[in-house]
């Protein structure tokens, strides 16, 4: 049984899969404990893997999988991630805050390693490569992250709730990336266009 926060089928809203209907997977719980979270992890329901793949495949029309969290990489295996695949035939990926390892058979892997801010250095990144990085950014030094190799680097302005603090961020996102080129703009386009 695995704790499950939510399954739902939406637009892959960040990152390289921009756009893509995705299903995505939600668990609840997680390792860090990152202050501009918006996750409930103490919420969740009990569901067995034929549950999980149930839920998925009602939604034929969706291009991907996302497993996200919350930190997935506490809660599944190859086991899951086998049985997903063959029920739906989908690329299955995943979100992951980089701090534990991976089973075999997902096919792009996101990593959103959380140094540098408070309450997400309670455990060290271990992935050292990755699909894409994506790095939410609130001002913290960047130099680090290049020592993950991955074939996107995005970086990602850190939504506020103070529209005065989400305009100046995103303006400092903007700026960084202009100043270096390794980096690609993501936006977390499903806020922007109202969507889950």
């Amino acid at each position: 049984m695995r704790r499950i926060n939510e399954i739902f089928y939406s637009l892959q809203g960040e990152g390289a899969n921009t756009g893509i209907p995705a299903v995505f997977v939600r668990f609840s719980g997680c390792n860090l404990r990152c202050a501009f979270c918006d996750t409930q992890h103490e919420s969740g329901t009990m569901m067995s893997d034929e549950e999980i793949v149930a839920e998925v495949c009602r939604y034929p029309q969706a291009r991907i999988v996302v497993l996200t969290g919350g930190e997935p990489s506490l809660h599944i295996d190859a086991a899951l991630v086998a049985k997903l695949k063959r029920a739906t035939g989908k690329i299955i990926t995943i979100e992951t805050n980089g701090t534990r390892l991976l089973p075999e058979g997902i096919d792009w892997v996101t990593l959103s390693p959380k140094m540098g801010f408070e309450g997400g250095d309670l455990q060290p990144v271990v992935l050292d490569e990755c699909d894409e990085l994506k790095v939410v950014y609130r001002g913290q030094r960047l130099d680090g992250y290049f020592g993950i190799r991955a074939k996107e680097y995005f970086l990602q302005p850190c939504y506020c709730d103070d529209e005065e603090e989400r305009i100046a961020n995103m303006r400092a996102t903007i700026e960084a990336v202009m100043s270096d080129s390794r980096w690609r703009l993501s936006l977390q386009t499903h806020r922007i266009v109202g969507i889950t």
